[in-house]
Formats: structure tokens, sequence, C-alpha cells
């Protein structure tokens, strides 16, 4: 069976009165990450009990590749206004799927 990749699950939390600057923020990533060789899947979530709530649920092809994406100009860009916006730098967990699909 082909290993999954390398999975990256982060979250992050609006800071008060910032959560559609946010979202929209957010929503510029997707498209952009998407089309970046070495992204298997990338998807945006929002909490439904807590909308400042969102999870990126990413898939990569492994982690020296997620480490690219990092560096992109679009990453750099959300970087220079994720101060304004983020209640906290954001959650990044490095995952390991242990049980397959």
């Amino acid at each position: 069976m082909p290993t999954p990749g390398f999975v990256i699950v982060a979250i992050m939390r609006a800071k008060e009165g910032h959560v559609e600057a946010l979202r929209h923020a957010l929503f510029g990533l997707v498209g952009p990450t998407r089309a970046e060789d070495g992204c298997v899947q990338y998807d945006l979530h929002q909490d439904q009990q807590d909308p400042a709530t969102f999870l990126f649920y990413e898939i990569w092809k492994d982690r020296p590749v997620w480490l690219q994406h990092m560096e992109t100009p679009h990453l750099q860009s959300f970087r220079n206004v994720a101060g304004d916006l983020l209640e906290s730098p954001p959650r990044i967990l490095e995952m390991t799927q242990i049980e397959p699909a």
C-alpha cells in the first residue's frame, strides 16, 4: 500500500473582530497552494461552534516539499498580515497516518 504522504493539521484562531478578514486571507492561500508541486490535498475548515477557529488539513508528498511550501510568496504574504489577524501563532501538527483508510 502506498504511503499517504506527509500530513499537516494547522489550527488558528482569529482575533476578535477579524474573523472575516482572516477567512478572506486564508481563502487566498487555497488556490496557489493547491497548484504547488507536491500538494496532494489542501482543505480549509471553519469551526461550526466557534467561527473564529480555522483548520487546514493538508497532505503533501513529503516533508521537504511542505518546507518549500512554507517559503512560497503566498505564505510569506500571509505571514505579513497574520499578526494583525491571529490571536496567537498557528498550531502546526505534523502527523503520520497510522491506520489505512
